[in-house]
């Protein structure tokens, strides 16, 4: 992660924390807008929110200014991904991918559903556990659509192109041969996560199949065309598109309005401890 860096504020595990990030320049930096889409041909650029087996449901806070990596509220409390047995919070390192956004405004051609407003989600499928707030670069490999309480949400496959197997892993069917039915087991996790919540299952477009790494490309990029429009102002959705690096752009904050939002912050703190029981149990999800 060395060129960008994280300055935590709050204290973990409340609803205070945040992640905020900076440029190498030292710059308070939007990590939904200033960090690249792609870092160089043929691959992308993974903010990565929550790592494997992990619970807390931490995610880039579209909402707020600098978008800082923060964990959901629902009801005034944290959230927490259940353990849906045989598994352990989160199975890969999850995050999204900057300069893109799922337009809730756009009816998708082949789901017919529209986007969930946020920025297009990634799964990386490598060996390590990455760090929290991390910028790694991944090559996509396919991706699923999950189709979540009536909106289209992308969930691409992708892996660190410094994991031991990206070498050899360039498609669906090099995932399914190195990690043998580890493709229907991540559909099956986002397919049950959510009714230990109360919620019904969630249903896929395209007869539930993946679609191949072409197609998951041509997904990002047309997400990153929608983030194109917002970012100039040509689309109001509610959402902080405020940023310090897009230059020429209506959005574009001073540094000094920057520093001012992350000094308004808690000062960072010690952990506090988690009591949330669901971080604790397992949960029968059956067919």
């Amino acid at each position: 992660m060395s060129e960008y860096s994280i300055e935590q504020r709050g204290s973990p595990n409340t609803l205070e924390y945040r992640m905020f990030y900076k440029n190498q320049a030292g710059d308070y930096i939007s990590p939904f807008h200033d960090i690249p889409m792609t870092s160089e041909e043929g691959t992308f650029n993974m903010v990565v929110e929550v790592p494997r087996w992990t619970n807390a449901k931490m995610e880039v806070d579209t909402g707020a200014p600098l978008n800082p990596i923060k964990q959901d509220i629902k009801k005034g409390k944290l959230r927490y991904v259940a353990n849906c047995y045989p598994h352990k919070g989160y199975i890969w390192n999850y995050g999204c991918v900057p300069q893109t956004w799922e337009d809730p405004t756009h009816t998708d051609v082949h789901t017919k559903q529209n986007g969930d407003n946020d920025p297009i989600d990634v799964c990386e499928i490598g060996e390590k556990i990455q760090p929290r707030g991390a910028v790694i670069k991944v090559k996509v490999l396919g991706v699923l659509a999950m189709i979540d309480e009536g909106e289209t949400d992308w969930k691409v496959i992708c892996i660190d192109v410094t994991d031991p197997e990206a070498a050899g892993m360039n498609n669906l069917e090099d995932v399914e041969k190195a990690k043998p039915g580890f493709l229907d087991t991540t559909r099956e996790w986002f397919r049950r996560y959510k009714v230990p919540d109360g919620k019904p299952l969630n249903e896929f477009a395209f007869e539930e199949q993946y679609k191949d790494a072409k197609f998951a490309t041509e997904v990002i990029l047309e997400t990153h065309e929608f983030w194109k429009q917002a970012i100039s102002g040509e689309k109001d959705q509610k959402l902080a598109w405020g940023n310090t690096q897009q230059s020429g752009t209506a959005t574009l904050m001073s540094k000094e309005d920057a520093a001012a939002v992350v000094a308004k912050q808690p000062e960072f703190g010690a952990p506090v401890e988690i009591t949330d029981i669901k971080c604790e149990k397992w949960c029968w999800v059956g067919m």
